[in-house]
């Protein structure tokens, strides 16, 4: 072989090595353009006081009320307060007797009370249900989906809903009687 054609394998042996070297390249630039593009078309609103509150359809779980589905749209008029819970959550179970206590006075005051519960099963509801002696509506969010269309971090948590459809408060942790209270009387409609 001689000196010329080993510096042109040589020379096509450079040639070849950076080709393959940014066709690599390129296919991660490609692929960190998509994660980027991909994160940024991810819904990471977090609703807060003020916003619109995002309509959803669940099914109503509770025997010892009449509604078979719960939609959110279908209250607006109302005032609205929107518990996430479960049943083995503690401050959950602290705040449902004073959710109850309060329940009959103001749903005849035009303010609704729908505890969302996350809970893997209608049988452990049921059995909570009957405990607390629970009346109010409570939609079972089997998948989680409502969970995060309102990005519901830890329980119990809160959205108190004006009339109009608007988050007035949002509350994360156990409410006290008196604090329920108020917040419930923020979002009666006006007679």
């Amino acid at each position: 072989m001689s000196l010329d054609q080993i510096k042109k394998k040589k020379k096509n042996k450079k040639r070849n090595r950076l080709i393959f070297r940014s066709a690599i390249l390129a296919v991660l630039l490609v692929a960190v353009v998509f994660a980027l593009v991909s994160n940024f078309q991810q819904d990471n609103t977090i609703y807060s006081a003020g916003d619109e509150a995002p309509d959803f359809e669940l099914e109503q779980v509770n025997e010892n009320n009449e509604v078979e589905t719960i939609q959110l749209s279908e209250l607006e008029g109302k005032g609205v307060m929107l518990n996430f819970w479960g049943t083995w959550c503690e401050p959950c179970k602290d705040e449902m007797p004073y959710m109850e206590e309060l329940y009959p006075e103001y749903k005849d005051k035009g303010v609704e009370i729908v505890a969302v519960s996350l809970d893997a099963t209608t049988l452990v509801i049921d059995r909570f249900i009957d405990d607390f002696g629970l009346t109010f509506p409570i939609p079972h969010d089997t998948t989680g989906e409502i969970m995060d269309l309102y990005k519901v971090g830890p329980i119990p948590s809160t959205f108190f809903i004006n009339p109009n459809g608007e988050i007035e408060e949002v509350v994360n942790g156990a409410l006290t009687l008196e604090r329920l209270e108020g917040h419930l009387q923020d979002i009666q409609p006006e007679l």
